[in-house]
This record gives structure tokens, sequence and C-alpha cells, in this order.
């Protein structure tokens, strides 16, 4: 076949289309490159036209499977330019012996890895699935016969508009494609895929066929999940820990300097809880905390953010609070509800055991204007209930003047 000084594949007979196992017209406009990455630039075609000896390579088929075969390349002058075409002879190996051990093994190595290749017609929406990509679809290989419809309408509804920008994307520029979605198999089990690959073009710059490869990254996405839920959730009751909770608070801030509203943090501070752990165990006390979150969670509204920053404290920031309405009432109502949550009794193994707990309360921004401040202030104000009694609860005002009054 002859290969211009771009690289571009031109007048390829039937017997070197047939071993990349290609029509003649497909292999036509396509880049030497494609097919084999180690002559992609011209300095390489020269040089191996230059020694004009055989070398044997491993190529790259239309199914992705490498090939081994053996190149040699001789040097022509183009006639409309002074730069140096290549005329590339394909020879099948002498022995193909072993070509049979290369495929298998290059397949159970996909299979292994989860990893498959694919590429589609783009005029024709051909699709081409090396075997290991039938499983990741949920079908057994040759089960059924791949088509860009039936990938479209085995990616997740969710995912398909990002999937499709991603292709045009790639068509349209040039960019490397790289997209992670859902798969829905036919029996309703859900994946995660990885796609990545690129666009052949032809001389003229059309667009010919996508191809590339895609993986099976449903336990990494587990395994991150999983990481991400450590780093940012309490592994007991699975509210949100300190991180987060610091996270929520400052979007919280800035929710409420936009619309004029207020926001209300409740600081919370179980009482007794000690006494319960040492006396009936660690589990007993895990129990207790469980049942306190679930009670604490009935009690606020689905749009509060409730959290544990410690042993026995939880946090809890209510948004959204009418800036004309009274705080004192606003809190007064605040610490009735929770107080009445945690009031009953709870189950310990074959006892009921009760718990108090004390309460400081700040209200942002009559108590204080940043979150470090508003933090240190319903802090304050819990540790001032604490010292007052079982089941109290204190408002920040008085201790937000003070602060201020130290402040300056």
């Amino acid at each position: 076949m002859l290969v211009d000084a771009n690289g571009i594949i031109r007048q390829p007979n039937k017997a070197a289309a047939h071993l990349f196992g290609l029509s003649p017209a497909e292999l036509d406009g396509t880049h030497l490159a494609t097919w084999l990455p180690q002559f992609a630039n011209a300095a390489q075609r020269t040089d191996a036209a230059a020694s004009g000896l055989r070398q044997h390579t491993n190529a790259l088929r239309r199914d992705g499977l490498p090939y081994p075969l053996e190149i040699s390349c001789l040097n022509i002058a183009q006639e409309t330019s002074a730069d140096t075409a290549v005329i590339v002879l394909i020879h099948a190996p002498p022995d193909d012996s072993g070509s049979s051990e290369d495929v298998e093994r290059f397949k159970r190595s996909q299979y292994f890895a989860r990893i498959g290749t694919w590429d589609w017609r783009i005029d024709t929406d051909q699709l081409y699935w090396s075997d290991a990509i039938y499983g990741m679809f949920g079908y057994q290989v040759g089960e059924v016969t791949p088509s860009y419809e039936r990938f479209c309408a085995s990616v997740h509804p969710e995912d398909r508009t990002h999937v499709r920008a991603g292709e045009l994307r790639c068509i349209e520029t040039g960019e490397n494609h790289d997209e992670e979605y859902r798969v829905l198999w036919p029996d309703g089990t859900q994946r995660w895929l990885r796609e990545t690959g690129n666009v052949i073009k032809d001389a003229q710059g059309n667009a010919l066929k996508m191809m590339g490869v895609v993986r099976d990254i449903t336990e990494e996405k587990a395994w991150a999940n999983q990481l991400h839920q450590r780093a940012h959730y309490d592994p007991l009751t699975g509210l949100a820990n300190r991180l987060v909770f610091e996270e929520h608070l400052a979007k919280a801030l800035d929710r409420a300097r936009r619309n004029t509203t207020r926001v209300i943090l409740v600081f919370i501070d179980l009482n007794g809880f000690k006494a319960i752990n040492d006396r009936h165990g660690h589990a007993a006390g895990d129990s207790v905390l469980i049942s306190t979150c679930a009670r604490l969670s009935a009690a606020l509204r689905e749009s509060d953010t409730l959290a544990r920053i410690g042993g026995d404290e939880f946090v809890a920031i209510l948004e959204g609070i009418v800036a004309g309405n009274d705080v004192k009432e606003e809190a007064h109502n605040i610490a009735g509800k929770v107080l009445a949550a945690l009031a009953l009794p709870i189950q310990v193994g074959s006892t009921h055991q009760r718990i108090g707990a004390s309460l400081g309360i700040a209200v942002f921004p009559d108590h204080a204007p940043t979150m470090d401040k508003l933090i240190h202030i319903a802090d304050l104000a819990m540790y001032e209930a604490k010292r007052s009694g079982n089941n109290q609860y204190r408002l920040g005002h008085s201790l937000a003047l003070h602060a201020q009054i130290q402040d300056e």
C-alpha cells in the first residue's frame, strides 16, 4: 500500500486490507499509525525504507487484536511534492503457528482485566465488540449482534446525553473520548464502565469511525464510594462528620447572606452517656447513640443538617429561618422539640435507660457574622447549659455580647 508524506494510506490492495481484517475501502484514507503505531512519523518510515530489511512487528487489526507481520518499505518520490512517500509491503509471517496462541492470550488478558476493544463506523452505525465487552453489557459472547442502537439502549437513561455529547465532541474536535457511564443489563443489573477512544478521519478530514477500549470500573466505583463514606460520615450513625458539618454550615451561611435569612446552630451534648457506657459496655453505648440519632432526625426537618462531631456530641444546622421572627421564641421551640425527643427512656438490653442533654444555640447573623465565631458562641452556650443542670438550653445572645466586648 502507498503511504503519503502525511502518513495517510493510499491505494491499498486487497491482500494488505485482508491482513488488517478490513476491506480496501475501509483501509484507504486512514492513518498508518492506526494499524502500525511504530511507524507513526515520517522519519520512522523513511528509516525503514532506507534499511531495505523486513521487520518483524505486531499490527493492530480491525478487531483490536495484535497480529504478527513482517513489514518492509520502499521510498518513492511524489510527483506533486518534494516530500517522500513510502510503499509499505506487508508480508504474512512465514510461520504463524504462534499467532493463534498470541490471540488467545490477548483475549484472556482482556477478559481478566475487564477491558475490551471496540470500533464504531459512524456512517453505518456498525459496531464491533471484542469478546470481553459482551459480558460488560450482560450478554454471552455472540448472543447478540453489536450495534450502536443496542449500545445506546444499554446505557443508563440518565447518562445517555453526556455520553453522546462526548462522542460528538471527539468527532468534531479530535479530542480524546473519555467517559464514565452506567449500563443496565437485560436482567436489571447496573454496572459502571469507562470508555476511551478517538476518531479516525480520512485525508479530507471526514470522520470515518471511532475506536477505543472500554473497561469495567464497577468495583473501583464501589471502593471509591466506600472511601468517601468513611471520610465524610460517621460509621456508627451514618451522620455527617465534622468535616461535612463545616462544609454544610459554610454553604448555609452563604445562602442566608444572599436571601437575608437566619441560620440557627444547635450544639447537643448528652448527659449520662458515659455512665451507661461504663456500666453496660460499648455495645450498649452504641445502641444509645444510634437511638439518639434516630430521635434527633425525627425531631428536625428533612432540610436540616444533623452531624455527630464527638463521642456524645451532636450538632444541628437549621437554615431558612425568617429574619423577622423572634430569636428567643425560635430557640425555645427548637430546644423544646429536641429535649422532648430525648426525654423518653431508651431500651438497653433488658433495661430502660434515660439520658439528658444540654443545648447551646447560636443564631446567624444575630450572634456572630462568621462561621468560626458562630461555632464558638454555640459551644460556649452549650457548656453554660451544662453547668446549669440537666436538660437545659442556653441562647448565645449574652455570650455573643461578651465575646464582642472581648474582641474590642
